[in-house]
């Protein structure tokens, strides 16, 4: 194989940075083919990205493209059965995350990923292709801060994406799904360890669309792992300023802090209005590097024959501990994860 065929399904806002990653800065790949139910979405991909093979069928572009791989980019609701459709139809399968809302749906596509050890298939916890989350965790295995024991991590949206994740909150699961997921990967990350219990707190302060939804705009979830360790994670979408994505690990002899405060770049602007730097606006806009590491990998990945780092089984451990904060949100009670089966 000299170049892997990718089929992409799902071309929303984060799909088409995603179609362009593989189109234009992927030297060992080929965008073959692309689905969605969307038409203005299909245009796009044949009057901007060249792609003729276009489907409105996830099933027929399988099916029909001739294709080594896909990348999948729908939403939430959507992902497991389109990976184990893929795998059984011999594909290797990167999709976004998380995995799925319920842990049934996750273990399903777990199952099916065991039946496939030759082929990839991974979930996008895109931090862990940053660069600077990516040091975070050498510093951590060179023994520089001791033995790390707290995780403080939050993921903000600016306030202007409120309205979309009004809609997305019915098909993506929630605040905790959505947002948390990278947290909680992150967690298990660096901490080394799997989550024993949660706690969750929150509400809807400012956007009271999503109390509605029995869903929330700011939240805390406090989560004790099974070695005693500690996390609080953090979401917000009611940012004023810009996406806002902060990490913190402490450890027996110091800590470390990525992305605090959330500066764009180290431009620094003075003028009538003061002395400030600029924040990034987007996820995207924080993390596009890392996106393109990301689906490097992969690729990469295919054609060295190996397993990538963020497997199925991890995303199916990430999405129990989100699913646990969404159940300790709502009952208002303490849940331990042994307990959701």
């Amino acid at each position: 194989m000299s170049k892997v065929r990718i089929g992409l399904a799902g071309l929303g806002r984060l799909g088409k940075e995603y179609a362009q990653n593989i189109k234009y800065k992927s030297p060992n790949a080929k965008l073959i083919a692309v689905c969605s139910l969307a038409k203005d979405e299909l245009e796009y991909a044949r009057d901007e990205l060249g792609v003729d093979m276009c489907f409105s069928s996830f099933e027929e572009m399988v099916e029909k493209s001739n294709l080594d791989a896909v990348a999948i980019l729908t939403p939430t609701k959507y992902h497991a059965q389109q990976i184990i459709f893929s795998l059984k139809n011999g594909l290797h399968v990167f999709s976004e995350k998380p995995l799925a809302v319920s842990i049934e749906d996750c273990l399903k596509a777990e199952k099916e990923a065991k039946k496939h050890p030759d082929l990839v298939s991974c979930v996008g916890f895109v931090r862990r292709y940053d660069e600077s989350y990516m040091d975070a965790k050498k510093t951590i295995e060179k023994n520089k801060i001791g033995d790390p024991f707290f995780v403080r991590s939050q993921t903000v949206d600016k306030d202007t994406w409120a309205p979309f994740q009004i809609d997305y909150v019915k098909s993506g699961g929630g605040i905790f799904h959505d947002f948390n997921v990278h947290d909680a990967d992150l967690a298990r990350w660096f901490i080394g360890s799997e989550v024993k219990k949660v706690w969750s707190l929150g509400g809807a302060y400012r956007f009271k669309e999503f109390g509605d939804l029995n869903d929330a705009d700011n939240t805390f979830a406090f989560c004790e792992f099974e070695n005693g360790k500690m996390a609080l994670l953090g979401a917000s979408r009611t940012s004023s300023y810009g996406h806002d994505t902060f990490t913190e690990i402490i450890g027996t002899l110091g800590k470390l802090t990525v992305g605090n405060p959330p500066f764009k770049n180290r431009l620094q602007i003075s003028d009538k209005n003061g002395y400030r730097y600029e924040c990034n606006e987007t996820f995207y806009d924080r993390f596009k590097d890392a996106f393109l590491t990301q689906i490097h990998d992969f690729i990469n990945s295919i054609l060295n024959k190996k397993q990538n780092q963020c497997t199925l089984s991890n995303a199916r451990k990430a999405t129990m501990i989100t699913a646990a904060m969404t159940e300790s949100f709502k009952t208002k009670k303490i849940v331990e994860l042994k307990d959701l089966g």
